[in-house]
């Protein structure tokens, strides 16, 4: 390990994945499903056999570069394609003269650009609505160690005020931003955050693939060194909100080095109604209205449990109960399950300003799980708000829904440590994602009824999924909050059975049909990684880092199997 502790955004490095072995050992307790996997594995089916391992032993990054640093790009060629290399002043200070070739490279010392990548650069700024752009890189975090691929997302300024994970590398058209004068020690951070709030986030760009490498220092100034670089980081983003008009803001770093924001909240506090489908399941179910009840902090809910033909007498007494304290409504949802027709009713029943559509096998872990949640839906760029679930065995469940992996979509950082960071502090972080999951996802009634509410083609299966990319196309972005947890046994009452497994597949075609070309990639998610597996583990085979890898043209995987759905609905 190096003298430094770690950036922030490179905490996941610390995780020590298990060897292959380890997890075969660790597995030999459940041989009703190691079997199988062994199976799979020796007839061919990695992809498969890959998959069940993971989710039986848990998940862990193992992104280690496979092949050596590409050269190193000679100085001569920065100045051949019309750039100018500027590195902080011994305080951090940055200054870009108004004068000069047309772009800029801002990057710290002992950062070194590979080889093509000021071709790379210039031949994106021939795109004139880029005013900023980013690329990857490769980092050791000790000496004679692995190179660790950092692979960065689509611009989202959420993210970046949260976590620093642009890096000191990033090049600039030179007017653009020659009139800025960026927080010391925090120069890239603040001039991407001033850039994306003056001409939008669209003027800022990522090039995926490799622009650097570097090593992280030997020595370092310790915790003193990361201290100083949180309050840099923490007075850029201040002073993004100042220029945003969000001054009322609250800011502050949290313990794990993620910037947390409050936005104020109005007064009185609006009304939740918190719509938990059910049939009978008690076991499931006072778990979850409870935790509803003494540990969500919120001050104005209405609790309405739609109850899809509870029969149970144990069932049908807990609703009286509910009622005569004034605790719960009960909606009389009785039919064939159909979880996009049952909550679209109860949002017409519903009386709050916000709605929070709640599985009746999830459980509130931390009481402010609802009010972070609602703080960022109620920004009116904002639609959909997701959490993060922990399952069973204390592992990550839902991290945001990731598409283009595991055949069709799947889960974020499904089966790490519900404690680990996740990659550059995603798991921790709020930020923009592709869509996340109906189990616990938080939105205003009204941009819920604006969009249709849930579409009944999807009467089980990618019903969130849908809802959340017709959001995003009405110009809403999906968050997710790190912050928010909750636990999800999901799939706890669902039963397999041949019907189902037809429904689901005609609910693929449909999603396919309506969405395919915007299924193959998600822009918050790099190529680079495996799109086979659990998202963040390994890289993807073969590719060497110096081109965009090629996004997957089809949604089935290589076995030949489609992967389960990503966000499955219960009840």
């Amino acid at each position: 390990m190096t003298g430094a502790p770690l950036p922030d955004a490179l905490l996941f490095a610390a995780e020590t994945a298990p060897s292959l072995f380890r997890r075969i050992v660790g597995a030999a307790g459940h041989p009703s499903r190691l079997v199988p996997i062994l199976i799979a594995r020796l007839t061919g089916r990695r992809v498969r056999a890959a998959t069940a391992l993971t989710a039986l032993t848990g998940a862990h990054h193992r992104l280690r570069w496979p092949g050596p640093v590409p050269p190193a790009e000679p100085d001569a060629s920065l100045a051949r394609h019309g750039i100018e290399r500027i590195e902080p002043m011994a305080d951090g200070t940055v200054r870009i003269a108004p004068a000069g070739t047309p772009l800029v490279l801002l990057a710290g010392p002992g950062h070194t650009l590979v080889d093509g990548a000021a071709e790379a650069i210039a031949a994106a700024f021939a795109d004139p609505s880029i005013h900023a752009l980013y690329g990857d890189a490769l980092v050791r975090i000790r000496p004679g160690g692995p190179w660790l691929p950092l692979l960065r997302p689509a611009f989202d300024p959420d993210f970046l005020r949260a976590v620093d994970w642009l890096g000191p590398v990033l090049a600039l058209r030179r007017a653009s931003a020659a009139a800025i004068e960026p927080v010391p020690g925090a120069a890239a951070s603040d001039i991407a955050l001033d850039l994306a709030a003056r001409l939008g986030p669209r003027a800022l760009r990522h090039l995926p693939r490799l622009l650097s490498f570097s090593a992280l220092p030997a020595e370092g100034g310790g915790e003193g060194a990361r201290a100083e670089t949180r309050r840099a980081r923490l007075k850029a983003v201040r002073r993004d909100l100042d220029r945003r008009g969000e001054g009322d803001t609250l800011a502050f770093v949290e313990p794990d080095g993620v910037i947390r924001l409050e936005r104020p909240l109005p007064v009185p506090r609006p009304l939740v109604s918190l719509i938990v489908p059910t049939r009978d399941r008690l076991d499931l179910l006072r778990p979850c209205i409870e935790s509803l009840r003494a540990r969500t902090d919120w001050p104005a809910k209405d609790i309405l449990i739609c109850d899809n033909g509870s029969r149970e007498p144990e069932t049908l007494a807990y609703f009286d109960e509910l009622r005569a304290a004034g605790a719960a409504r009960i909606l009389d949802c009785a039919g064939p399950f159909d979880f996009a027709a049952i909550n679209n009713r109860a949002a017409h029943a519903a009386r709050g300003t916000l709605l929070a559509f709640v599985n009746n096998d999830v459980e509130a872990e931390r009481p402010d799980w609802l009010e972070r949640m609602v703080r960022e839906a109620l920004r009116p760029e904002i639609g959909a708000v997701g959490a993060r679930l922990i399952d069973g065995e204390g592992r990550i469940q839902h991290g945001g829904i990731v598409l283009g992996t595991g055949g069709l979509a799947t889960h974020g950082h499904r089966h790490f440590s519900g404690d680990a960071p996740g990659y550059l502090s995603g798991l921790r972080a709020t930020r923009s994602v592709a869509a996340v999951t109906a189990a616990c996802l938080v939105i205003e009634t009204r941009k819920f009824g604006e969009v249709g509410g849930f579409d009944p083609t999807f009467a089980v299966d990618f019903n969130d999924l849908d809802l959340c990319l017709r959001l995003n196309a009405a110009g809403l972005r999906t968050l997710y909050v790190g912050g928010a947890r909750l636990h999800h046994r999901e799939s706890a009452s669902r039963r397999p059975s041949p019907q189902a497994a037809a429904r689901h597949a005609e609910e693929i075609a449909a999603l396919e049909k309506r969405w395919g070309p915007l299924l193959a990639q998600d822009p918050h998610y790099h190529p680079g990684f495996d799109p086979d597996l659990s998202t963040h583990i390994r890289l993807r085979r073969g590719w060497t880092g110096l081109a965009p890898a090629a996004p997957r043209s089809a949604v089935t995987a290589p076995d030949g199997a489609r992967r389960p759905a990503p966000s499955r609905s219960r009840t």
